[in-house]
């Protein structure tokens, strides 16, 4: 079997016409069929495939490069982030890919990103694997129509099995991530963590649709609610972004990528990557039951003697993921567009118990925390550590972007302007105290600060102001005790709060130095005030 269409693709323009046999555009139940035959993974009780990713359980940003040439020579926001690679590199590595992947079996998909149709890209994806094409097919819009007879915007190779020299091949070890603007090329190669398929095609968008569309590219996760008022959701690893969203009263336009053009809001994607450690039905419904046949399952743990997933045993890897189609969330938005946004929720799990529950932003306060995207890790994750630890990641997105995070911020400041947009910084973490003294903020408080801000509920309260990050803060909140609201009245020592205010203050100021060269003044005003006396 080659393929269940027999309209193979051309696939000379990348050298891989004469593959051993080449799989083209297969159902989930034939890739999951492939992937058995071929030892990848087995099957869950719900249906789902469980598979390893090998070596790499998550993303390598370490070697994640951009092809340095006429495109992206003067516009790549180059440094630790965007690392340069050669382009004759470039050109000798994708023949030794290609040329390793001749010998074998080859699996191709036809896909397509971003829902809004003006906006799309097409994008053909090669893997060595079943499983990576079935994660394809989940990630990524699925056209009802495909035209083999043209070449592909966009070409992805995806080859785990080949191993780069870092001595002949230009990289830093064995495994790669580069991204070629001039060839349209994505080359994956050395890991099997799908991920990097993903957030290849994210950094591209990244670079495309700001900097040639003007549309800005978003890290986040976006619903809908039934008057069909948008609300999108930024937020690093563990703030609660996709908790969040997952509202059963509003519909699911997407979990983490999106677009924001003149007037719509729309999904970059066409289904769900979604963290699954301590997966309970009780916790998150929806990401529970969308475990089901033809979802993919990566680096998950059974229960001893059973099919049974173990969500809570993250042995493996504490990144443990599910990848399914968005079709499978009962409430999704299809297609995924909706509105431009009413409300925009920052997300950050303070571990240090400064910041407060929720407070109103400025336009240029918006850009302020953009740029900045705080969080913090918990103390206890390392030994030594005592203290919890500040995070910053640029748009709350920083590894996949291409351009200097103040363009983005720049054109958030435009459309929150243009379009009147609530911006509100949510403390996910904790109160009364840094972590290990304080307490996690309850989630059923920050679902109901989130309910008030999109019902209009806080539109009419009384806003006091943050002393240190000049943050206003509602004094009252349906169904949220009032203490809560301001961090200062829940610690025991008003002034040990003020002080390590001023040392959060401190870790923002000399962060944002970075970015302070191309920031207005209005923006660099809008930070933290670190003068005031303790």
């Amino acid at each position: 079997m080659r393929n269940r269409t027999n309209q193979i693709p051309d696939l000379g323009y990348i050298g891989l016409d004469r593959a051993r046999n080449i799989y083209f555009q297969l159902t989930p139940a034939e890739l999951v069929e492939e992937a058995l035959k071929r030892n990848e993974g087995v099957l869950a009780d719900t249906g789902a495939l469980a598979i390893d990713t090998g070596e790499f359980t998550g993303r390598s940003p370490k070697d994640r490069f951009i092809v340095e040439d006429e495109i992206t020579r003067d516009s790549v926001w180059w440094g630790n982030v965007n690392i340069k690679f050669d382009e004759e590199k470039f050109d000798a590595l994708l023949q030794k890919v290609t040329g390793y992947l001749a010998d074998r079996d080859i699996f191709v998909r036809d896909s397509c990103a971003c829902a809004n149709e003006k906006y799309h890209i097409d994008i053909r994806v090669i893997t060595e694997t079943a499983y990576q094409n079935l994660f394809v097919h989940h990630l990524f819009l699925r056209p009802e129509l495909i035209n083999t007879s043209l070449a592909p915007e966009w070409t992805i190779i995806a080859a785990p099995g080949f191993k780069a020299d870092p001595e002949i091949d230009g990289t830093r070890q064995h495994n790669f991530s580069i991204i070629n603007f001039t060839k349209k090329i994505i080359l994956i190669g050395g890991t099997g963590y799908t991920g990097e398929i993903k957030k290849g095609i994210f950094s591209v968008l990244n670079f495309i649709l700001p900097h040639e569309k003007k549309v800005l590219s978003m890290h986040c996760s976006a619903n809908t609610g039934a008057k069909g008022d948008t609300a999108i959701f930024f937020g690093l690893s563990g703030t609660g972004k996709t908790t969040l969203s997952a509202d059963p009263e509003r519909g699911l336009i997407g979990d983490d990528e999106h677009g924001w053009s003149d007037y719509t809001i729309f999904n970059f994607e066409g289904g769900c990557y979604a963290k699954c450690a301590d997966l309970t039905p009780e916790k998150e419904p929806q990401i529970f039951n969308a475990i089901q046949f033809g979802t993919l399952l990566e680096n998950i743990n059974f229960i001893k003697g059973t099919r049974t997933v173990n969500f809570s045993d993250i042995h493996k890897t504490e990144n443990t993921r599910a990848a399914y189609p968005l079709y499978n969330i009962s409430n999704a938005v299809i297609p995924s567009i909706g509105s431009s946004p009413k409300n925009i929720f920052f997300l950050t799990a303070d571990a240090f118990g400064i910041l407060p529950p929720i407070s109103k932003l400025t336009p240029e306060q918006a850009m302020y925390h953009f740029i900045s995207g705080y969080t913090a890790k918990i103390a206890g994750t390392e030994t030594g550590v005592t203290e919890p630890k500040a995070t910053f990641s640029a748009c709350f997105g920083e590894a996949f972007l291409p351009l200097n995070p103040v363009t983005y911020a720049n054109l958030l400041g435009n459309k929150i302007k243009g379009h009147n947009v609530n911006v509100w910084l949510v403390n996910t973490g904790w109160s009364g105290g840094p972590y290990g003294k304080g307490k996690r903020i309850k989630l059923k408080y920050t679902r109901a600060m989130i309910t008030a801000a999109l019902n209009g509920e806080l539109e009419n309260t009384a806003y006091t102001e943050h002393p240190v990050f000049g943050l206003m803060m509602p004094v009252s909140c349906p169904n949220v005790p009032d203490q809560l609201l301001d961090p200062k009245n829940t610690w025991a020592n008003a002034e040990n709060y003020e002080e390590k205010a001023q040392n959060l203050a401190t870790l923002f100021i000399k962060n944002f130095e970075q970015f302070a060269n191309l920031s207005s003044p209005e923006i660099i005003n809008s930070g933290p005030n670190v003068t005031i006396s303790v």
